[in-house]
This record gives C-alpha cells, sequence and structure tokens, in this order.
C-alpha cells in the first residue's frame, strides 16, 4: 500500500492533470536522472514561489553561496590596505598568545582569530560605535577571538605592547582578560562571552529590548543593530538555540548571528552548515551561506549534474577538515572519484590543494562584506550568517584543520608561514 498523504485526503478535481504531471516526473527521472530531476523541480518550485504560488521556503538550498560572485556587491575599501592591517592584527593576535605561554604557560587561544575577516570586515565597514546614529551597534565577540581584538586595540593605540605582554595575567594588576569582560576592560567589552551558548541568547534578548526601548519612545535604537559572533560548535549548547523562535516572530531584523564554520570542537563533530541551515529556516530565520571561496566557481560551473555537490553534501565533517590538511593528490584519489575524475582533470594537485583544501568563503573579505550587506538589508526577520572557514589559516600546517589546534598556544619558527604579509 502506498503511504497516504495530506493532500491525498482532499477530492482531487482533475485526477488526469496530476497522473500527467506524476508521468512527466517518472519521465524526467527514467531520461536524466533522479538528481538531475531534483534540480529541475527545485527550479520549477523557486519559478513557482516567484511568481506568487503560496509555498513554503525550502528548509536546506544547495551547498554552495547564497550570493553568486557576479551579484556581490562592489568593495568599498582599499583591499590591499585592509589585507595588511588584517595580517598585522592576525600576526600580533598568535605573537601575543605566543609570548605569554613562553614566559608562564598562560593558556589562550591562537586558532580562532585566524579567521580574521569575519570581524576586520565589519570593523572596517559595519560596527557603528556609540558616537553614531542612536546607541551604536551591539558586540558580542566570540571569547576565544579576544586575542585578536585586542591586537586591533594595539594598531588603534588604545593599548601599548606592555598591555598586550600582560594577556591573561590579571592577579599581577592591570593585565588584559582572557575573554570579553566589561566589568574588568569596560571601555573595550560591553558584554561577557564564552563559548557557552550565553552570547547567542543575550544577544536574542538584546534585540529585543532595543525594540522595546525604540517602540515606547524611551530610546532612539533604530539605528542599532546586534552582531553576535559563536562558533559553530557552540551551537550545539541548548542556550544557543533556545529563543531562535523567538527572534523570527519578533521579527528582529536587528540581529545578525554569525557563525564561524570551521567543523571543529574539542569534544566530538559538530554541525554541519546544512543542518545549521536547516535549523534556522524552521525557526523562521533568513540564512545566508558563504561556504566557498571565489575559487570554487569553475569547478561548480562544470558540475552540470551536480555529483560534485552531492559529494559535498553527504561527506563528513572530519573528511572535508582532512581534506585542508592534505594535498591534492589525497584530494583528487578520495573525493574525485568515478564521474568526478573529468571534473577534476583540468586542475593540477596543487590547484586541488589550494580550491578544495582551503578557499573558504570566510577568508573572502569581498564575499563577508557581501553577506553582512544581505544581512542588514533584510527586514522582517532575524540573519544568520554562516561562514565556513579552516581553523588556524595563515598561521602554517603545524595549525591549519589540526585536531589539536584548539590547545596549541605557541607559534615555531616553522609553523607559520604568516608573519605580517598582504595574504
Amino acid at each position: 500500500m502506498s503511504p497516504i498523504h495530506q493532500l491525498d485526503q482532499l477530492p482531487e478535481p482533475d485526477p488526469q492533470e496530476v497522473a500527467e504531471w506524476l508521468a512527466s516526473v517518472d519521465g524526467a527521472v527514467g531520461a536524466v536522472g533522479p538528481q538531475r530531476t531534483a534540480r529541475l523541480l527545485r527550479r520549477i518550485v523557486d519559478h513557482a514561489r516567484r511568481t506568487g504560488v503560496p509555498l513554503p521556503p525550502p528548509s536546506v538550498t544547495p551547498y554552495v553561496n547564497t550570493i553568486p560572485t557576479a551579484a556581490e556587491p562592489a568593495y568599498p575599501g582599499d583591499e590591499a590596505m585592509e589585507a595588511r592591517i588584517t595580517a598585522w592584527n592576525r600576526w600580533n593576535a598568535a605573537a601575543m598568545v605566543t609570548r605569554g605561554n613562553e614566559r608562564g604557560g598562560l593558556g589562550g587561544h591562537m586558532a580562532t582569530y585566524a579567521s580574521a575577516w569575519l570581524y576586520e570586515v565589519g570593523f572596517q565597514h559595519f560596527f557603528k560605535g556609540k558616537d553614531a546614529d542612536g546607541s551604536g551597534d551591539q558586540l558580542y565577540i566570540q571569547g576565544h577571538a579576544s586575542p585578536g581584538v585586542y591586537a586591533r586595540a594595539f594598531l588603534e593605540g588604545r593599548l601599548n605592547e606592555a598591555d598586550l605582554d600582560r594577556f591573561r595575567m590579571e592577579a599581577a594588576g592591570g593585565g588584559l582578560p582572557s575573554y570579553p569582560h566589561p566589568r574588568r576592560l569596560p571601555w573595550l567589552w560591553e558584554f561577557p562571552t564564552v563559548s557557552m551558548g550565553l552570547g547567542p541568547l543575550s544577544a536574542i534578548y538584546q534585540a529585543r529590548f532595543n525594540r522595546y526601548l525604540h517602540h515606547r519612545g524611551i530610546k532612539d535604537t533604530s539605528h542599532s543593530h546586534v552582531w553576535a559572533f559563536l562558533g559553530d560548535g557552540e551551537m550545539d549548547e541548548p542556550e544557543s538555540t533556545a529563543a531562535l523562535a523567538l527572534a523570527a516572530r519578533e521579527e528582529l531584523d536587528n540581529l545578525t548571528f554569525v557563525i564561524n564554520c570551521n567543523l571543529q570542537r574539542l569534544d566530538g563533530p559538530v554541525r554541519i552548515m546544512q543542518e545549521l541551515e536547516a535549523q534556522f529556516r524552521a525557526a523562521g530565520w533568513n540564512v545566508v551561506k558563504v561556504p566557498w571561496g571565489a575559487e570554487w566557481d569553475g569547478l561548480l560551473a562544470a558540475d552540470f549534474d551536480g555529483s560534485l555537490l552531492d559529494a559535498l553534501d553527504t561527506l563528513p565533517d572530519g573528511q572535508l577538515q582532512t581534506f585542508a590538511a592534505r594535498d591534492g593528490a589525497y584530494i583528487r584519489e578520495h573525493l574525485f572519484t568515478g564521474a568526478l575524475a573529468d571534473l577534476a582533470r583540468p586542475y593540477s594537485d596543487a590547484d586541488l590543494a589550494r580550491i578544495i583544501g582551503t578557499s573558504r568563503g570566510g577568508h573572502e573579505p569581498r564575499k563577508v562584506h557581501a553577506a553582512y550587506r544581505a544581512a542588514l538589508d533584510h527586514r522582517g526577520a532575524p540573519t544568520v550568517v554562516l561562514l565556513q572557514t579552516v581553523k588556524g589559516w595563515t598561521l602554517g600546517p603545524g595549525f591549519e584543520s589540526r585536531n589539536a589546534n584548539h590547545q596549541m598556544k605557541k607559534l615555531s619558527g616553522a609553523s607559520s608561514h604568516e608573519a605580517p604579509t598582504t595574504r
């Protein structure tokens, strides 16, 4: 017996028409296969939705960038100069943790701020200070990224080298706190965060409170935006997702979550980007995905039957992480097998290592900028920006995508290939 669907219980005025549509689907599957048929049906559903047919949005979209490269807005800054600034901040963040641990094993995290563009694009082009209209923006910074924020404050002249040398040395007086700590450093930090889920929960209620103040005429917060920077592993904390539906129900388009999807955590696998997308879409959020860098465009343009996307969509998170730590020959052998071999043939092993291994959307300022612009322009719902990165990017083969990099506290001369450069 065939399964009974809800629509089967309603009277059908034209069974013959339904049969013809179903026969068309059967014919497509027989002629071009199920994967190609799925793509055809997605295009039909998208077209129907654009023409006003009341269809619910999909829970998961294809594993590609929400904003194609050709649709990205012009970048407003000097990319070469910003690349130098970002490299300096990334280097100084790693150096301050290294120096602290050479002196006394103070701990700290070096790999998180390697995804520096997530923050640098925001600081350069989006975040509004307290002297802006209203009360400015509110930032919930990922706790493990604090060395990078200190490094930026140093470059701006708000901290000096002696301050950086007292990272995690609060007991001696005047040291910089390990994580965002508004009581210890009120001029820099506004909210306490680490990675236990309280940041995202607090950010939602902050955005809701901003709306409360504005709607009741207490304070003009209409130009204030709340940004919460989070790790993908953190999203498994119950508090991280406890109020997602509240944010959507209240239409908090003054709120953006930025999730650093580097596929790594201390205690097991993380939710991949597609799982996070489904979770947020189900709660009513707008989702902007940024998995791949611009160098993926050629591969994806040649993926006519969607085989590469299917392979990526079914990869365990650990395997994609492994690709970032292995050479092109390994990637060719373990990803581009069978029908995918022809897709990879025009590319050298070095090309595959660069594209598949490290070309991630979260490491390209144009893609980060486009995603943030789309988040601010969206109305009627909060937005989550899902950016794929390589944890420890630019810190060298001893760091990039290594399982141990959460606990690695020192750079060696061989481990890092990014003393301040323009990468």
